[in-house]
């Protein structure tokens, strides 16, 4: 099977089938599904044989398989090249990939998938590293030795050393590279080695394991890496332990016949988009105008329990008198009116948040904004409250697709760019 043939592409809220259809899994790929599927994940739903993906984008490893899940704002656009551009590129911009880290900013291969760019970011990281020396912790060790150092645990020297009168069992510190940051990233190079496809990294995966040292397996999980601290000392370990954690917490192996196994990178493309947007406009709005995301306000509180907020995606404020909230969709409203839940709730930001302005913002093709207003309650006429709706382009060259998005709002919104 050639590398092509490992690698299947679809678009989200489409359905992939072993019994049918252009693009097939086979049956022994669905079933590993249906079994990862029962751990809860929500990025697809079982059908009859086969499964529907959501707006759930990225990638799902069955085996040396790999099912690509691309996002679509328009529902005419298939250009499977251009949305892996898109959404590589958003990626980038919202998960920090483009901040100039201390090795190097730029990737030596071309990304296939985002399972690639993830794979080559993780070697890219423990290149530099393991080039720059590991950095060593004092951990405490317990043992037989020569020489008597640290404290003598009596009860087991006496255990074990009543004929070996030249040793001493003692509990003292070392000071090596064996420690639980090394173990998490020899752990990732090994899963690596086992799951990687692109015949670009193999070499670079083998000359990480010879140069690596060899560390114990251990068992990762969640609580792991919550109870890492990073420090000024071991800061540039950051980045790579953050992917580590995304591969190695995603990873669930096939414990049965072993060859199944499946790896799951995907993206929620509301939050995604929610999260791109506001970084484009975090960038190039003005000093003068402050940003916050998830903006949470409490609205309604039971006699017992807690309350309950509301939390538009996107806050800007100029001034006291000044407010603009933005609720981001990622869906194409195909020229129909928003959901009347989504215009309920942009009238409750314009009470709760005093907006002068509210917007729900959309992918898809430019069209004029249209400025919607609310009707009075008792007379049903034009009240003074309005709700814009706005489409933004989806673009391939993201830098230029963020100045686009920053010029939009400031054009309709009268907001303040930064001088270039």
């Amino acid at each position: 099977m050639t590398k092509e043939d490992n690698k299947i592409s679809v678009f989200e809220h489409e359905s992939i089938r072993y019994d049918k259809g252009e693009k097939r899994i086979t049956k022994e790929q669905f079933l590993a599904l249906e079994k990862y599927f029962g751990t809860g994940l929500p990025y697809y739903s079982l059908i009859y044989h086969g499964v529907q993906f959501n707006e759930h984008v990225g990638v799902i490893q069955v085996g040396k398989t790999v099912i690509e899940v691309l996002p679509k704002a328009d529902k005419h656009d298939t250009d499977e090249n251009k949305w892996r551009k898109i959404l590589i590129g958003m990626l980038r911009t919202v998960r920090g990939f483009d901040v100039k880290s201390t090795s190097s900013s730029h990737l030596k291969i071309k990304p296939n998938t985002i399972l690639d760019l993830y794979f080559e970011m993780f070697i890219r990281e423990v290149e530099y590293l393991v080039h720059n020396g590991l950095i060593k912790q004092y951990r405490r060790k317990e043992g037989n030795v020569t020489s008597l150092k640290g404290s003598l645990q009596f009860g087991k020297h006496i255990q074990q050393n009543l004929v070996h009168q030249e040793r001493f069992y003692v509990r003292h510190a070392t000071y090596d590279v064996e420690h639980k940051l090394h173990f998490i990233l020899y752990k990732t190079i090994r899963l690596l080695r086992q799951i990687n496809t692109n015949s670009d990294l193999n070499g670079r995966i083998g000359s990480l394991l010879l140069h690596f040292p060899e560390m114990p397996d251990i068992k990762v999980e969640e609580s792991t890496f919550e109870r890492l601290v990073f420090t000024r000392k071991n800061l540039s370990y950051k980045k790579a332990i953050e992917i580590a954690k995304l591969l190695l917490l995603q990873y669930h192996p096939d414990l049965s016949s072993g060859r199944n196994h499946v790896l799951a990178l995907m993206f929620d493309m509301n939050v995604l988009w929610e999260q791109f947007v506001y970084r484009s406009l975090s960038k190039h709005i003005s000093s003068d105008t402050t940003i916050v995301p998830q903006s949470s306000k409490f609205f309604w509180k039971p006699e017992n329990g807690r309350r309950t907020s509301i939390k538009p995606d996107i806050v800007l404020n100029k001034d006291e008198d000044n407010c603009v909230v933005l609720d981001t969709k990622w869906k194409n409203l195909n020229g129909k009116n928003p959901s009347p839940d989504d215009l309920r709730q942009m009238y409750v930001y314009l009470e709760y948040y005093k907006a002068e302005r509210v917007a729900l913002v959309y992918p898809g093709p430019v069209t004029p904004v249209s400025a919607g207003t609310y009707l009075h309650p008792d007379t049903g006429e034009k009240d003074t409250k309005h709700c814009s709706v706005i489409t933004l382009a989806v673009e391939e060259e993201v830098k230029k697709w963020q100045e686009n998005i920053s010029q939009y709002f400031a054009d309709h919104l009268k907001l303040t760019l930064k001088q270039a």
